[in-house]
This record gives C-alpha cells, structure tokens and sequence, in this order.
C-alpha cells in the first residue's frame, strides 16, 4: 500500500511540476534553507537594535539629584515648602529639630510614597510613636517615655548616617519659652545662691545668734 501511494506521489509530482521526484524534493530543501538564513539574518538585526534601545532610555530618563543646599535655620512653615510638591525644591523632613534632605528616597518619602505625610515637617513625635496620626506630626516630645525615645533615637542615627543636614528648625512658641526659661534659671544661678541654700544660711544664723 506504501509503495502504490509512494509511486502516485512521484507520478503527480511530475504531472504538475515537470520535475523529477528527487529535483523537486532538492528545491524544497534549498528553499526552507535559504528562508531559514534570511530569518536569522534580520532577526539578529532587529533584536540588537531592540537592546540598544532599551538600554539607552533609562540612562536618558536617570537625572543625577542636585547636591545638597544647606538651608540654615528656618521656621515650621518654611520646611513645609519642601514636602515633595515642587519638585523644583529638594525634599526635607526634620528629626528632633535637625533637618534632612531625603531626595534620594523620594520613592519613600515623595509624594505617593509610604512615608509623604512626615515630608516637610518635624516628625519626632510621629516617629517615636510609629504613630500615622496628623496630630503626632510635630517636634514636640512632651510625655514620651524611655521606649519612645529609644525609638526617636535610632530613626535619628539612620539619618544621620544616611542623610545630609541642611538645616535647623527654628523653635517658636512653648519650646522658645522653655529655652529662655532654662537660661534665665542658669542666670540667677551664677548671681548668687537658689532660695533653698538661701533659707538654709538664714536658718543657721538665727541659731548662731540664739546660742550666742
């Protein structure tokens, strides 16, 4: 049965070719070859022209960040000009009155970031309480205990190892107030004795006098 169907088979090849069984099966095979060289050819082409570039848009979108700009002392509202917004603008945030330039993880402190809400802003209080609250965005470490502060210090020795100080946070207000009470106690330190030690001298010359 093979071989009737292999002889049909030879028999129309010639009929509608004009060629011979083992012609036809030779162009067939130069065919598929030359098909095959040609594939190569262009596809190594267009595949190292796809390399070249895929590997030149990232270098042309990668902006190298400015250095960073040391800012000096500035007030509350002056940090939040520098929350990511403008991108014009380095991105700052500040621990413990210290201020940090984060640009280089805007990913995480940018806007849309996990971490855009303490950009701008003091967040010593939020971070010592690993606290999201609006309310906890501050410098102020009134009631922390030793746990929080502990925590406040370690985020403190991560920026400091890893970002660069632009800046100081100008106290204002309570904190102003609690400064200036401190010098005035260490004024009237230095002039003379505090009201105990003053009692205490007071108390000994009376018994001086009465024993006299």
């Amino acid at each position: 049965m093979a071989v009737q169907l292999w002889e049909a088979l030879k028999e129309s090849i010639t009929v509608y070719t004009g060629l011979t069984p083992a012609a036809f099966f030779t162009a067939i095979a130069v065919a598929i070859a030359f098909y095959q060289l040609l594939s190569a050819l262009f596809g190594s082409s267009d595949d190292v022209g796809h390399v070249d570039h895929g590997s030149s848009k990232p270098e042309e979108d990668v902006k190298p960040l400015p250095p960073p700009v040391q800012l000096g002392e500035v007030t509350g509202d002056e940090l939040k000009q520098y929350d990511g917004s403008d991108s014009s603008k380095p991105l700052l945030m500040a621990i413990k009155g210290q201020i940090y330039d984060v640009s280089q993880s805007r990913m995480f402190y940018g806007p849309g970031g996990p971490y855009a809400l303490f950009a701008g802003k003091d967040a010593s209080r939020a971070l010592a309480n690993m606290s999201f609250d609006e309310k906890d965005l501050n410098g102020d470490l009134t009631g922390l205990g030793a746990y929080e502060l502990e925590a406040l210090q370690d985020w403190e020795y991560k920026f400091m190892s890893k970002y660069v100080k632009v800046g100081t946070v100008k106290a204002v207000g309570a904190a102003a107030d609690e400064s200036s009470a401190v010098a005035a106690n260490g004024e009237v330190a230095e002039d003379g004795p505090s009201a105990p030690e003053e009692a205490t001298e007071i108390a000994h010359e009376s018994d001086k006098k009465e024993t006299e």
